[in-house]
């Protein structure tokens, strides 16, 4: 039987959804990072917009509170980039996306500056002085310099916090807070909290296989329709079309307007294509626009090279798609659409920049920055206010 085609809308809706930016949820802050299987953090406070954007009544302090009694934390994880993730799924997706951060480390000039000293070697010291206290990598690069004569510090320091399991700890990640990136052992940062496995190995290739699985479930219930390669895009995994290809019995299967199969969960949300969907400013590298290698359900290829000028990726969506970028700078919250819109839209998107503007007001009073927003004529802005119609 042919596969059911779903078009951009379908799909657009469907990740909106499943992203929880269709409307607010009502979860609690651990439940959501769990279901969006981590996000994306190397902008420390990037987490606390994309959750408040995602729920209802969140309060970033529940957060900081995960952060520091250790029920979430934050790591190199998928794609070799910083995510926040629960506990828990630190120790199951360590194991797995390992090789990705061992790849990229292999790729990079950091594997070719250790002056002949062994990886292991590097590794094994690096955990000795973690265990004694967190260090930033640039003291990290001091101590180990000290040993391996001849190597580049910060390629040690790379190879030490990056082929081993560690996490960054507090106050890094806090909300408000600022501070160094500091690092320690993940299995003594989280000891004594709840854990599936511990952060190592498998226990043989069936082992693997079944985590992958897993976590390919879990990935279509954040960001499915989506092909193999979509979770490739996501994770830096590579070769899972077989495991896609043996759970083919319990997924549903569609194509997309150009024919890709994609897979999905059989009791997974498919909104109508029709569904209403309101402004949001999304979070610096949201993984709403990052979680597909196929992305035009939720950014035009045109938009997606326009964004390399915003080098922290800041969106904002209008009727489900990228529409545009915003900057928060010199009290100002700008908003700087791609293309003119029409009156309607720029109210609502007014409305929502303001709402995410008292938010992120640095005093934390609810006074937030002005919203700027160009006219469709493009001559001037609007300040602090709503849009006025064309």
């Amino acid at each position: 039987m042919p596969h059911a085609v779903l078009t951009r809308h379908a799909l657009n809706r469907a990740l909106l959804a499943r992203q929880l930016l269709l409307e607010p949820a009502d979860l609690e802050p651990l439940a959501a990072i769990e279901h969006l299987v981590g996000m994306q953090a190397q902008e420390p406070q990037a987490p606390y917009l994309g959750l408040w954007t995602r729920l209802r009544d969140f309060d970033p302090r529940a957060l900081s509170g995960l952060l520091e009694s250790r029920r979430a934390v934050r790591a190199g994880l998928m794609r070799w980039t910083i995510h926040l993730v629960s506990a828990d799924d630190y120790a199951r997706l360590w194991p797995l996306v390992r090789e990705v951060a061992a790849r990229g480390f292999r790729g990079s000039p950091f594997s070719k500056q250790l002056g002949g000293a062994a990886v292991d070697d590097v590794v094994a010291a690096g955990h000795e002085l973690l265990v004694e206290r967190p260090l930033s990598r640039a003291e990290l690069a001091a101590l180990l310099a000290e040993r391996f004569t001849g190597a580049d510090p910060a390629s040690l320091a790379m190879a030490a916090t990056v082929l081993a399991p560690v996490v960054q700890v507090p106050p890094r990640g806090l909300w408000r807070a600022g501070g160094q990136a500091r690092w320690a052992p993940a299995e003594q940062w989280l000891d004594g909290a709840p854990r599936e496995r511990s952060p190592g190995a498998f226990d043989g290739d069936a082992d693997r296989e079944r985590a992958l699985e897993a976590l390919a479930r879990r990935y279509l219930a954040a960001f499915g329709p989506a092909s193999a390669r979509d979770m490739q895009a996501w994770s830096g995994l590579t070769r899972l079309a077989a495991i896609f290809e043996r759970m083919r019995p319990e997924l549903r299967c569609y194509r997309d307007a150009a024919g890709t199969e994609l897979f999905d969960l059989p009791d997974a949300p498919l909104p109508d294509p029709d569904t209403p969907a309101p402004p949001r400013l999304l979070a610096p590298f949201d993984n709403a626009i990052l979680g597909h290698a196929e992305r035009s359900r939720i950014i035009s290829a045109e938009h997606r090279r326009a964004l390399v000028a915003d080098r922290l990726m800041r969106t904002f969506l209008i009727d489900g798609f990228v529409a545009g970028t915003w900057q928060l700078k010199d009290g100002e919250l700008r908003l700087r659409p791609f293309a003119p819109l029409p009156g309607p839209d720029r109210d609502a998107l007014v409305a929502e920049a303001e709402r995410t503007a008292a938010f992120l007001a640095p005093g934390g009073d609810g006074v937030g920055p002005s919203v700027t927003l160009p006219l469709a004529s493009a001559r001037g802005s609007v300040a602090g206010g709503r849009a006025p119609a064309p």
